[in-house]
């Protein structure tokens, strides 16, 4: 299927309809939010099947993967937001100080307005609809732009959205980086990109013309280390997991191994065992590995391979754009795959004779957006004390992004801000804060020419 380009004058005219929607005040009361979230949760669950059904066309995805990764957390992002929008959004009022008596001091939440959404291929469901929550949320209206890399994927979400909302409140618009440049010459109130960090200067460099506010979540080389202390045989198959998730094509996959030199190659035949109890003997014939998303794509991760001591996997298909699990071992930490995300299922090993030299490993490169540890916890917390990620696991792999209660987002070069939960309705919102002052009263001490003034500064 093919993706046609949006036209700039729908663009354009879009932008202005939004804007005269928002200031008309039409988004602004919360039942009336809490109804389009309604009205989202409805039509996700409606649009299930051609949702699923388009996931697996574009990506092999498994309608089980697909629905716990994918449509499950939209759906209880929702859930969320329904339950605590009331109290997320109520003026909070805040201690006045003595000096300022008898003003009285509050927080109120407002809306920042016209929101831009710009979502990659990898989970094209959740990452669009997600940062939509927290736009719906508190208060604004949304653009939503979904990859033309998974094209059946954005003509279900397209065919959902016009169903289901007015353009003026949420529209899509498809199409390819020419339509992404025709999107950031427009002014927003807030724009949310995922995706990798290159293409992320470019939307801050394109925001920041308008003084734009930006969430980035971006991506990086997530470490898995593996420390002599950990208990191979239960961990292996968590890494393994998060590795086949979604065929490594996950923001916050386990990018590298970073093992203990005295337990590499009993983490090895480990591995080898648990990619094998989850995809089969021949992973090619399973329904619940994913494919790569494209030829360019598979030819730059099978460009790895090139010359690699593999120890595990290493088959391929390009009719297919299938890659077995492959795990690479003697890598140099200089080779090209220790440079960029890998974004796929080829785990390379670093190995470690101390944990100070892994942190220092991990300290020498940018920031990641996850950092897993397996090994004992003592040493783990001073592992996350030494070192920096946007996210952390101990012991696990990508689980922390399953709890909404939490913040998600990245540091540094892997992303700026960070949503889920109340953090998503935080991060479309603006915080104003008021003072309320009576005139019933009206002390003189800080008018001119300032009298009593050595009293005042005791007050103060």
């Amino acid at each position: 299927m093919a993706i046609e380009n949006t036209s700039q004058s729908y663009i354009k005219e879009t932008v202005a309809s939004q804007r005269k929607y928002f200031q008309a005040g039409n988004t602004l009361d919360i039942p009336f939010r809490i109804s389009a979230l309604h009205r989202l949760q409805q039509a996700i669950i409606k649009w299930e099947k051609p949702l699923t059904d388009a996931l697996w066309a574009d990506l092999h995805k498994s309608y089980e993967e697909a629905y716990l990764t994918e449509l499950s957390i939209v759906l209880g992002e929702i859930k969320n937001h329904i339950s605590h929008l009331k109290s997320w959004a109520a003026p909070k009022r805040c201690h006045t100080p003595i000096k300022m008596f008898p003003s009285r001091s509050k927080i109120i939440s407002e809306p920042l307005g016209v929101s831009l959404i710009i979502a990659p291929w990898n989970y094209p469901v959740q990452l669009l609809l997600n940062p939509l929550v927290g736009a719906i949320s508190a208060g604004c209206t949304a653009i939503l732009k979904p990859s033309p890399y998974t094209p059946n994927v954005a003509h279900v979400l397209e065919m959902m959205i016009e169903e289901t909302f007015e353009d003026k409140y949420i529209a899509v618009v498809q199409g390819n980086r020419t339509v992404n440049t025709m999107l950031l010459e427009e002014r927003y109130d807030i724009i949310f990109f995922t995706g990798s960090p290159i293409l992320g200067k470019t939307v801050m460099a394109a925001a920041a013309r308008n003084l734009t506010p930006v969430v980035l979540e971006l991506g990086g080389k997530s470490p898995c280390i593996v420390d002599s202390s950990a208990e191979i045989t239960k961990v292996a198959r968590r890494i393994a997991w998060g590795k086949c998730l979604n065929a490594g094509q996950t923001c916050i996959a386990p990018d590298y191994l970073l093992v203990h030199q005295a337990v590499k190659e009993q983490l090895i035949e480990a591995l080898r065992k648990e990619f094998r109890s989850l995809l089969g003997r021949n992973p090619q014939k399973s329904k619940y590995f994913v494919r790569i998303v494209n030829e360019r794509a598979f030819d730059r991760l099978v460009g790895y391979l090139e010359g690699a001591k593999i120890v595990i996997g290493g088959k391929y298909d390009r009719s297919e754009r299938f890659i077995e699990p492959t795990v690479i071992d003697n890598v140099n930490p200089n080779s090209p795959i220790m440079q960029e995300e890998i974004f796929g299922p080829i785990f390379p090993i670093v190995t470690f004779s101390t944990t100070d030299e892994a942190i220092a490993f991990v300290n020498k490169r940018e920031k990641p957006l996850a950092l897993y540890y397996f090994g004992d916890e003592q040493v783990a917390e001073r592992v996350l004390h030494l070192t920096s990620s946007g996210g952390a696991c101990i012991n696990d792999t990508i689980m922390h992004i399953a709890n909404e209660n939490m913040p998600f987002g990245g540091v540094g070069n892997s992303g700026l801000s960070s949503y889920h939960g109340e953090e998503s309705f935080k991060v479309f919102s603006h915080y104003r804060s008021v003072v309320s002052t009576p005139t019933w009263l009206d002390i003189p001490f800080r008018y001119m020419p300032y009298r009593l003034f050595s009293l005042v500064k005791k007050v103060l």
